[in-house]
C-alpha cells in the first residue's frame, strides 16, 4: 500500500454506468438484481450512490442498435445469450428525470453524430444543463456498428473518416448555436414591453459540407457556458477531434505505459489547436473488482469469469473484427489478421496488439476482451486498487478515471464504500463538491461566448 500524499490537484471521478455493468459475467451474480437496463429506480439508486460519493458525472453509453441484432435475424440461439447492449433506456429522455432526484452530481449521456442532426443535439442539451442548473454533459460519438446504419435508412455505415469529418462539423454547428444568445440578452423589461435585447441574440448562418444551419437555438445559453463535451476516440481522426473540442477525454488502455503515451499525444496536439492541456481531463476507464482483501477479490474475479461463456466472449469482438466472422475459426488457434474495421479501429488495434503480445489463443483474447473492453480491470482490497489509481494519476497518465460498476448494485457500493474513503484517507479526492456546475467540480473554466470575441 503506497503511503498518503496529501496534494491540491485531486482526482476526478465518474460513475460509467452501462447496465446490467461493465463485467459481462456480472448479471449472473447470486446477488445481481436483474432488470436494471430497464429500471429508472435502479438508475435513481446509482446516481444517488454516485452523488453521496461525490463523485463528479455519472455517465452513460448508449446505442441506436440492439447489439445481437444480426444474431436474431439468423434465428441463432446464441442472440438471447448476449445481454450487454441489447436493451436499455434512452438516455436523453432519462437524464432529466435523474436530475430532478440528485442536486450536484454532472449528468453525461452519449449523443451520436452520425445519426442525430446538431440542432436537436444542441438544443436537448442545453435543455438538459437549464434543467439541472448547469450539470449536463455531451459524451459525442461516431456511431460504430453497422445496425445502427440499418436503422436510419442506410444499407451500411458512413466510412470511418468521413464519420469524423462529419463530427467534427456537428461539433462547430452545436457549440454555435449553444451561443446563440448572449449570457444578459434576456432584458424583461415590463415598462418598454422588451422581452429580450435583439442585438444579443446571434444568427449562426452555417453552410457547410455536411450542414445547414440557420439558428438562433430556441434555448438560452447553458449555466456553465456550455455543456460539459466528452470524447472518447482512440484512432488518429478520434484523438485529433478530442483534442479540439474535448472538456473529458474517456479513454481506453490497459498498461500505465499505454496512457502516458496517450495522455502526452492528447496534450500535445491540444497546444497545435490553441489549447491549454490544463484544460482537459482525461480519464481512462478503469473497472474494480473490490473485497476486503485481495483474496476476497480475487475470489469474486474467478467467480465473474466463470459466468462468462465461450459465446459471450466470442461476441464481444464483433464490432472490432472488421465483419469477419470468427465463429469460423478454432478457439484454441491463435486470432487470425483481422481486415480493418468500419467501426472501433482503436479498439482493434488494442485488441490486436494484446493478442500478439501475449501470444493470446482465439478464446483467451475474446475472454480478455470480453471482461474489460481494452480498459484496464484491477483486482483486489481498495488499497490495492487505490495504488493502481494513485500511481496513473501520479505519473500523469490521467486526471482521474471513468470507474465501471461490475455489476448491480454491488459494483457501485464497493466503488462508494471502499473505493473513494480510501482514495479520501490519502488525501486525492474530494470530500464535498466544490460548486454547483459540472464545469466548476471538474476545475474547468467557463467558455467564454463568441458574443465576447
Amino acid at each position: 500500500m503506497r503511503d498518503m500524499t496529501p496534494t491540491d490537484r485531486k482526482m476526478r471521478l465518474c460513475a460509467f454506468w452501462f447496465p446490467p455493468g461493465s463485467h459481462p459475467g456480472g448479471w449472473r451474480m447470486p446477488d445481481a438484481i436483474p432488470g436494471s437496463e430497464s429500471s429508472f429506480a435502479a438508475f435513481v439508486e446509482v446516481a444517488q450512490m454516485a452523488e453521496r460519493g461525490r463523485m463528479d458525472a455519472i455517465f452513460f453509453a448508449d446505442s441506436v442498435a440492439v447489439q445481437p441484432v444480426d444474431l436474431i435475424a439468423e434465428g441463432d440461439p446464441a442472440a438471447g445469450k448476449v445481454y450487454r447492449g441489447a436493451a436499455g433506456l434512452e438516455p436523453m429522455s432519462l437524464l432529466p428525470a435523474l436530475a430532478a432526484v440528485t442536486t450536484r452530481i454532472g449528468l453525461i449521456a452519449t449523443g451520436t453524430t452520425t445519426y442525430n442532426a446538431p440542432y436537436h443535439i444542441a438544443r436537448r442539451f442545453a435543455t438538459l444543463d437549464q434543467i439541472s442548473g448547469g450539470r449536463g454533459g455531451w459524451n459525442l460519438v461516431t456511431s460504430q456498428t453497422e445496425s445502427e446504419a440499418q436503422n436510419f435508412g442506410f444499407d451500411r455505415h458512413m466510412e470511418h473518416d468521413d464519420r469524423y469529418d462529419r463530427a467534427n462539423e456537428f461539433f462547430d454547428v452545436v457549440a454555435g448555436l449553444w451561443d446563440s444568445w448572449a449570457d444578459a440578452a434576456m432584458v424583461h423589461d415590463k415598462a418598454t414591453a422588451q422581452c429580450f435585447d435583439p442585438a444579443k441574440v446571434r444568427i449562426l448562418n452555417h453552410d457547410g459540407r455536411h450542414f445547414k444551419v440557420r439558428g438562433p437555438l430556441n434555448v438560452l445559453r447553458s449555466p456553465q457556458g456550455r455543456p460539459i463535451v466528452v470524447q472518447a476516440g482512440a484512432s488518429g481522426p478520434g484523438k485529433a477531434l478530442a483534442a479540439r473540442i474535448a472538456d473529458c477525454v474517456f479513454s481506453a488502455q490497459a498498461t500505465l505505459a499505454e496512457a502516458r503515451q496517450f495522455a502526452d499525444e492528447i496534450r500535445a496536439t491540444a497546444i497545435t489547436f490553441g489549447r491549454r492541456p490544463e484544460h482537459l481531463r482525461i480519464m481512462p476507464g478503469i473497472i474494480p473488482v473490490l473485497g476486503r482483501t485481495d483474496a476476497e477479490a480475487q475470489e469474486l474475479l474467478e467467480e465473474l469469469r466463470a459466468n462468462i461463456t465461450d459465446e459471450q466472449a466470442l461476441r464481444s469482438l464483433y464490432r472490432v473484427a472488421g465483419g469477419l466472422d470468427l465463429r469460423k475459426y478454432p478457439l484454441d488457434g491463435p486470432l487470425p489478421d483481422l481486415p480493418r474495421s468500419n467501426g472501433a479501429q482503436g479498439r482493434q488495434r488494442l485488441l490486436i496488439g494484446m493478442a500478439r503480445k501475449d501470444g493470446l489463443t482465439l478464446r483467451q483474447a475474446a475472454r480478455r476482451f470480453a471482461e474489460g473492453q481494452a480498459h484496464q480491470l484491477v483486482c483486489g482490497s481498495a488499497a490495492t486498487v487505490a495504488d493502481v489509481m494513485q500511481d496513473w494519476f501520479e505519473q500523469g497518465a490521467c486526471d482521474g478515471f471513468c470507474v465501471m460498476p461490475i455489476y448491480y448494485p454491488r459494483g457501485i457500493r464497493d466503488i462508494v464504500d471502499l473505493l473513494i474513503p480510501e482514495l479520501r484517507r490519502r488525501g486525492l479526492f474530494r470530500t464535498e463538491y466544490e460548486g454547483r456546475t459540472l464545469r466548476d467540480n471538474l476545475g474547468l473554466p467557463r467558455p467564454a461566448s463568441r458574443f465576447d470575441a
